[in-house]
C-alpha cells in the first residue's frame, strides 16, 4: 500500500482529479485526512494502463490499410494506362486511315483531270487543224464546246463530297472582296492543310467531312 496526494493519484491512474474524489466517493478508493489534507491509498503496482498495446495494433491496421490503398491505386493507374495505350492506337489508325483517303481522293481528282486535258487537247487540236485548212466546221465547234461543258460538268460533280472552292463562294453569295479574301486564306494554307485538296489551281473542299469555318471567316 501506499499513500500519495490526489493529484499524484490521478497522474499514477491516468484519469482527472475529479476521478480521484468521485473513487474515493464510490468507496472504490480508500483515502485518509492527515492535518486537512486528503490522502488516497492506493494499492502496490497500482498504475494507469498501459496503452501501447492498442497503439500499436491501431499502427499495424493503418499501415495494412495504407498497402491496400496503394495497391488499389497501383491497379487502377495499370487500367488507366492500358486505356490510354488503346486510345493512342485507335488514334493513330484513324489518322492513318484519313490519310489514305485523302491520297486516294487527290489521285482520282488527278486523273480526273489528265484525261480532261487529253480531251481537250484532242478538241483543240481537231479545231487547230479545221482552221488551218480555212474550212471551220460549225458542227465540230458545237461539239466541242459540249464536251467543255460536261467536261466542266464532271469536275464539279465528280465526287458527291467534294465541291471546288470557286462554286461554294458562288453558291453562298458571298461578295467579291470577301471571296478574293477567303480564296488568299486557302492559298496559303493549302500547301500542309490536309483538309484543302489541290488539283492544278484549283482548291476543293469536303463540306461533309471537315469544318472549315476558320477560313471561311
Amino acid at each position: 500500500m501506499s499513500k500519495i496526494s490526489i493529484a499524484d493519484a490521478a497522474l499514477k491512474l491516468g484519469v482527472s482529479k475529479e476521478a480521484i474524489h468521485n473513487r474515493i466517493r464510490r468507496g472504490s478508493l480508500e483515502s485518509v485526512t492527515e492535518d486537512g489534507v486528503k490522502y488516497v491509498i492506493l494499492p502496490q503496482g497500482s498504475s494507469a494502463p498501459s496503452k501501447q498495446t492498442p497503439k500499436r495494433a491501431n499502427a499495424k491496421t493503418a499501415s495494412q490499410t495504407d498497402a491496400r490503398y496503394y495497391k488499389l491505386l497501383e491497379e487502377q493507374n495499370e487500367k488507366l494506362q492500358l486505356k490510354v495505350e488503346k486510345l493512342e492506337t485507335e488514334t493513330r489508325t484513324l489518322r492513318e486511315q484519313k490519310e489514305e483517303m485523302l491520297v486516294a481522293e487527290r489521285n482520282k481528282i488527278e486523273q480526273i483531270y489528265k484525261d480532261k486535258d487529253e480531251q481537250l487537247k484532242n478538241i483543240l487540236n481537231a479545231i487547230s487543224s479545221k482552221f488551218m485548212l480555212n474550212a471551220p466546221d460549225e458542227e465540230l465547234i458545237i461539239e466541242s464546246q459540249e464536251l467543255v461543258e460536261a467536261e466542266i460538268e464532271a469536275e464539279e460533280n465528280f465526287s458527291s463530297e467534294l465541291v471546288s472552292l470557286k462554286k461554294y463562294l458562288k453558291d453562298e453569295n458571298y461578295t467579291e472582296k470577301k471571296a478574293k479574301k477567303i480564296k488568299d486564306r486557302f492559298k496559303k494554307a493549302a500547301k500542309k492543310d490536309s483538309r484543302i485538296i489541290t488539283v492544278g489551281k484549283k482548291h476543293y473542299i469536303n463540306l461533309a467531312k471537315f469544318d472549315y469555318s476558320d477560313l471561311l471567316l
